[in-house]
Parts: structure tokens; sequence; C-alpha cells
């Protein structure tokens, strides 16, 4: 697997065991698979014009109950993560991990010398006197939701820059740390619609803080980095107010379903508390790439987790899905097992 390859990649995976895009169960991405109403029909979106960032600013403001100004919108969380790390200046980067495999990657691009904490075993340890701290809440692959109050303690003793990743709080329903920004200020926020709103092709992603900080970020991004292809489709995204409640409730259903199937399986030594919609589990005899292998004639994709740190080739992140695709997985896990059996 590749340093930071991540689950997803569809395309790659249907041609590899030759078979149609449709047909393909992706257990291995994290994004919603209910899809909020749109309204708009994109072959009559007028493009001749320059976009205006002015109502999505706002909407969005509202949506985490900020103002515009501790705010600043990028292409896609990955271009928010670049451009903080770059914008910094800082020399050395604690990563809570395992964690989402772009904050490595942002570390060694810029240059950061990176030091990383086992969430699992260690997580109070002190860190670095100001340095970068990031924290990825609910935490990824795994998806269990902390309360950082012990944390920030730890943080402000070492006068951490730090970062925390929202990207999949809607899901938990836990509180975000929103509240810090008036009193931490070197404390950023990432947060994420791609998740919740199943539009990973949608390139949005939200960096918060304070006005001064933001400002900062303001000084280098180009005129014009959204499309109105995103701008629209988040707006109307937002205007489905049923969509968050419908959509954790069924979520809530099939994670269920989900943990009933893994708990039933003798393929697995540990299934991981989740409060996130994927869930991280450790196998007992065969490896990451092994499952992988064996659920191809099913054509069903899992993520293997052996590149995230602290992580060997024996974890695997199964992401929630509706429950005709979560059958097939049923049935496959129980016949790998009977033919590891035999």
């Amino acid at each position: 697997m590749m340093k930071f390859a991540h689950g997803g990649d569809i395309k790659g995976y249907a041609k590899s065991i030759n078979c149609d895009v449709g047909e393909v169960i992706d257990l291995s991405s994290n994004i919603n698979f209910i899809k909020p109403k749109i309204k708009t029909d994109f072959n009559k979106l007028d493009i001749s014009f320059y976009p205006s960032y002015d109502d999505i600013y706002n909407d969005i403001a509202k949506l985490y109950k900020v103002k515009v100004h501790q705010m600043e919108l990028f292409n896609g969380g990955s271009s928010a993560i670049f451009t903080l790390f770059d914008s910094l200046n800082l020399k050395h980067c604690t990563i809570y991990s395992p964690a989402y495999l772009e904050y490595k990657k942002a570390s060694e691009i810029f240059n950061y010398k990176l030091y990383k904490i086992n969430r699992f075993d260690n997580i109070y340890q002190k860190v670095k006197q100001n340095s970068l701290v990031v924290f990825v809440n609910p935490s990824t692959p795994d998806g269990r939701y902390y309360d950082l109050k012990k944390l920030f303690k730890i943080w402000e003793k070492a006068n951490a820059t730090v970062l925390v990743d929202e990207s999949f709080l809607q899901f938990c329903g836990g509180k975000s740390v929103i509240k810090y920004l008036k009193s931490y200020k070197k404390l950023y926020i990432l947060k994420s619609m791609t998740k919740i709103y199943s539009s990973a092709g949608i390139r949005v992603g939200t960096l918060l803080s304070n006005k001064k900080n933001i400002e900062k970020l303001r000084q280098n991004q180009p005129m014009w980095k959204l499309s109105q292809f995103d701008i629209t489709y988040l707006q109307e995204a937002l205007k489905d107010k049923k969509f968050i409640r419908k959509s954790l409730k069924v979520n809530d259903k099939c994670k269920t379903y989900l943990q009933n199937i893994l708990k039933k399986s003798q393929l697995l030594k540990k299934i991981h508390k989740s409060d996130a919609n994927f869930i991280l589990v450790q196998l007992k005899s065969l490896t990451a790439a092994q499952l992988q292998e064996q659920l191809k004639p099913y054509k069903i994709m899992v993520r293997d987790c052996s590149n995230f740190d602290f992580l060997d080739d024996k974890f695997v992140r199964i992401a929630v899905k509706e429950k005709s695709k979560l059958k097939v997985l049923e049935k496959a896990l129980k016949q790998i097992l009977d033919k590891i059996v035999l």
C-alpha cells in the first residue's frame, strides 16, 4: 500500500476485478451513503460569470454558529491543511495518532520535525513547547470521540498552536471546541461538509479561528478558489432541513446492524468502539490484504489500515452503508470463515 493511500478508489478497484463501478460495494470510504435533496438543475446553472462568495460564507458561518471573520473557505480539506501548515512558520508538529494521513504528509512537505503520540497508549504525555499539535475528533480510522478538556490544559502549558479536525463530528453529536476560540488564541478548527453531505467531489473545506488568524490566512489566498458548482451544491444541501436528522437516524440503525455482523464473526479479534460512521476492527489470522483478496469475489472494498501509525497489517476499517450492502458483507464473512476452517 502506498504511504499516504486512502479508501474510496472505486474506479481503480472495479478495473482490477474487471467489473462495472456500479457493482462495487464500497465499505472503504467513510462518506455518508444518504444524500441531501438537491433541487437545482446543474445543466441550467449559469457559469458565465465569476462566482461571488458572500452568500456561501454567510450560510456556512450560520451552520457552525460563528462570524464570517472567524472562518475561511478552501478548495477542500486537504487544501486547508496544507495552507495552514505552510503559513504557521513552526518547526515541530505533534500528531495524535493514528490520524488522517494528510497531516503526516503536510508535515513532511513543509519540513516540520514530526512527533507522534499514540493516543491508544499514552494520550496525556507532554508536547513540545511552541509546536503545532493536531488532533482529529472523532478520530480516524477508529471513530472515537474524545473530551479534550484535559488535553487543552496540556497544550496551553506548552504554548502550542492547536488544530482540531472535526470532519466527522456531525455523525456523533459530540460537542465542538468552537467555544475555545475566544480563550485560546492559537486554535484552528477544521470543518468539512464532505462527509455528512455525501459530497467528496465538492471540494470545500473550512478553517475556523479568531479574526487575526483568519486575516493572516486570507492574505495569500487566490481571488477565486471555489467553483459555482461547489457553491450551489452546498447551498442547496443546506436547504434540506430534514436531512441531518433523517440521515443520522438511518446511519445509527445501519451502524447497529454492522456492529452485530462484526460481533458474530470469528474472523475478528477486536472491534473498536466508534462514535462515527465507520468501525475499526482487528483481524485474528488473516491480514488486511488477505481479507481484501477474499472479498474480491463479492466485489466488496474495505480499508486496509496498515499504513496508519501504530497499526499493523491486521487492522481494517469498515464504513457504515445501507443494509442491503452490509448483508452481502455478512454473507462474505461467513463464507470466508468456512473456507479457513475447512
